[in-house]
């Protein structure tokens, strides 16, 4: 594991997106250097269909949720 400089604005960005998703400062780092990673190497593909096959190859299935009228 390796040291990453990166600037105030930024990291400021990561923490708050970080309490959102319930995730630590750093994970919420790997998670978009992954996703960042991701579209670069698929560039035709939305970020919706990046996680809908990323979710799959993790072997989650999705689940039908219904609305309450």
């Amino acid at each position: 594991m390796g040291i990453v400089n990166i600037d105030e604005e930024l990291h400021d960005q990561i923490r708050k997106a970080s309490v959102v998703s319930c995730r630590s400062i750093n994970a919420q780092a790997a998670f978009w250097i992954k996703i960042g990673m991701l579209c670069e190497t698929n560039p035709t593909l939305s970020f919706n269909e990046i996680m809908a096959r990323e979710l799959r190859a993790a072997g989650v299935v999705p689940q039908v949720v219904r609305a309450v009228s």
